[in-house]
């Protein structure tokens, strides 16, 4: 009997060895990099534990301007002093002369630090390039002058850029090969999480040093510095934002007090987005408590900026000519104006913004073919496959940017409802647009017909500035306008501003000739009971030179309140003062 409860206990003790034994080697060699279902990398966190270390780099690449200048971070060259100077004796006097200070402020620093600090806290104190040689020549363990990358507490086109968060989870679901997922940041709106395989960080660059339990030097004051093995990467994404521009919009957006809308500024020659501003503006600290939104790239209601596409479709289709006149005293529905016009042909419509003129010809066109105002919405690039799309390494039809898809009808019924057509003529109803499909058809047209895919960024960079991949300027496949229409579009979308039925005469005193057109849109929400719009104006400029398409968006204001004239005015003079300094 005893020799049974032995040989039960010795098996029991085997067996528990042996699980302890299976657990160690799954610890120690089998997933010291990826434990358990959360992926925890076992020696990163081993490693965190007995060290202090100040992050120098995140190693995740970069946003840059089109001139290679960066978005999203700024260097600063800064002192860091480790905390384990506080317990030795060390030349504090010769550091604090270096950088004109007194001892007393350096040691009163150090006095509380629990781990690295950088002098100076959230403003931390510029080094110059002298300061720094003379700091690191006295070779203090403990003392560095380093050049540190800060965040910018405003990124430039914030909402264009996105934002990127920690994520363990959604980090090795997106890519699970990689085992250095620890406090890894991913994209997670926006170009950073559209671009993110390319921007996800290898390794940081830090300074490392080793403690024991009590913060006390585990291998003698030796602080060692980490940095990544490659000097390739992390790659950058070269954009084709303009800082100088994108700032000035942003002002004239505040100025203005946008509350909900923005501004879209695209170069027609290379079909660059060269500024995008969104409102509200990002919340950096909160960015989810509002402002993450990009309103450029979201459908919106349209308003009478549609009637574009209307007056396109009506001239290639043969309908229209600029004989043909339409009675612009009444409404589309045949009672009378509220702004009559008289007898006018399309020319002086498309000026007058006359509702009639529009709600006739939808209808004539829609009856005659249903789907016709879509393919002329694509064939202007309003619709469809604006973004740059493509192959790109293994991603086949990579896009550049997320864009909310348009429509012009919901359904086929709609198309039936004359009604229903009178009202899509106008750019109401169900017709839903970008601000990025409406400046790339204002682009289109300064082009003569010709489409092209809208580009945020030129190339893939490795860290020397030369470029692993470029996104080379692609024209959007099938059907345009004839190069007649575009010319006829041209002098009408000019008299919008120039002509004396024209909407937006405002428009006429900035220092760029321009053509466009506006809208107002009933968006069917109210505020006290009072009807909100979407005011608009898409155009370009110069008229006799095309060179920027501007698009300028004034969301859920009455209909008193938020004139977008100014709002776009403002923005072009502002164009043209960057143009001539």
């Amino acid at each position: 009997m005893i020799r049974k409860r032995v040989r039960l206990l010795s098996i029991v003790l085997l067996m528990g060895l042996m699980l302890m034994s299976a657990r160690l080697m799954q610890l120690q060699l089998f997933q010291t990099e990826s434990f358990s279902k959360h992926k925890i990398n076992l020696i990163e966190e081993s490693v965190a534990q007995r060290t202090q270390q100040l992050v120098i780099d995140e190693g995740r690449g970069q946003f840059l301007d089109r001139d290679g200048k960066p978005l999203t971070f700024h260097e600063k060259n800064v002192l860091v002093l480790f905390p384990f100077l506080k317990r030795i004796e060390w030349p504090v006097e010769e550091v604090a002369r270096i950088i004109h200070v007194t001892p007393e402020i350096i040691e009163t620093k150090l006095e509380s630090a629990k781990a690295p600090i950088v002098f100076g806290g959230k403003t931390p104190f510029q080094l110059s390039e002298e300061q720094m040689n003379e700091i690191n020549g006295l070779k203090i363990q403990g003392v560095f002058a380093v050049t540190r990358k800060f965040k910018n507490e405003q990124i430039p086109a914030s909402q264009l850029i996105g934002i990127t968060g920690e994520n363990t989870e959604v980090f090795h679901e997106r890519y699970p090969d990689k085992v250095k997922g620890v406090h890894q940041k991913i994209g997670v709106t926006g170009m950073q999480e559209i671009f993110d395989e390319w921007l996800i960080s290898e390794e940081q660059s830090k300074l490392i040093y080793h403690v024991d339990a009590i913060g006390g030097p585990l291998f003698g004051a030796d602080v060692k510095y980490l940095a990544p093995a490659n000097p390739f990467y992390p790659l950058n994404i070269k954009t084709t934002i303009d800082q100088e521009m994108q700032v000035a919009l942003e002002e004239v957006a505040d100025a203005y007090n946008i509350e909900k809308g923005g501004l879209l500024l695209v170069d027609i020659e290379n079909s660059t987005i060269l500024a995008n501003v969104s409102r509200p503006s990002m919340n950096q600290s909160n960015p989810f408590g509002g402002g993450a939104e990009n309103y450029m790239l979201k459908v919106l209601a349209p308003g009478s900026v549609f009637k574009t596409v209307v007056a396109a479709a009506a001239m290639e289709e043969g309908i229209v000519d600029e004989s043909r006149l339409f009675n612009c005293d009444e409404d589309i529905y045949g009672k009378p104006a509220e702004k009559p016009h008289g007898m006018i042909n399309i020319k002086s419509s498309i000026a007058a913004s006359c509702n009639r003129t529009f709600a006739d010809l939808a209808t004539e066109l829609v009856e005659k073919e249903p789907n016709t105002l879509e393919e002329y919405a694509a064939k202007l690039g309003l619709l469809g496959d604006i973004a740059w799309t493509g192959d790109v390494f293994h991603y086949e039809d990579f896009s550049q940017l997320q864009v909310s898809k348009g429509r012009v009808f919901v359904s086929d019924d709609e198309r039936k409802d004359r009604n229903y057509i009178a009202q899509t003529g106008i750019g109401q109803r169900e017709v839903r647009v970008t601000p990025l499909g409406l400046v790339n058809m204002m682009a289109t047209i300064a082009r003569g017909g010709e489409k092209y895919m809208v580009r945020a960024a030129t190339s893939i960079d490795y860290q020397n500035g030369t470029s692993m991949f470029s996104f080379p300027q692609k024209k959007i496949e099938g059907e345009k306008i004839s190069p007649f229409t575009a010319m006829k579009l041209q002098q009408y979308l000019r008299g919008v501003v120039n002509s004396p039925e024209g909407t937006a005469p405002y428009l006429d005193t900035a220092l760029y000739k321009i053509a466009g057109k506006t809208g107002t849109a009933q968006t069917g929400k109210k505020q006290g009971g009072k009807e909100l719009y979407n005011k608009w104006f898409a155009g370009y400029f110069p008229f006799d030179e095309p060179k920027y398409a501007l698009v300028a968006v004034n969301m859920d204001v009455l209909i008193g309140e938020g004139g977008i004239y100014p709002i776009f005015k403002d923005s072009v003079d502002a164009v043209y003062k960057l143009d001539h300094e």
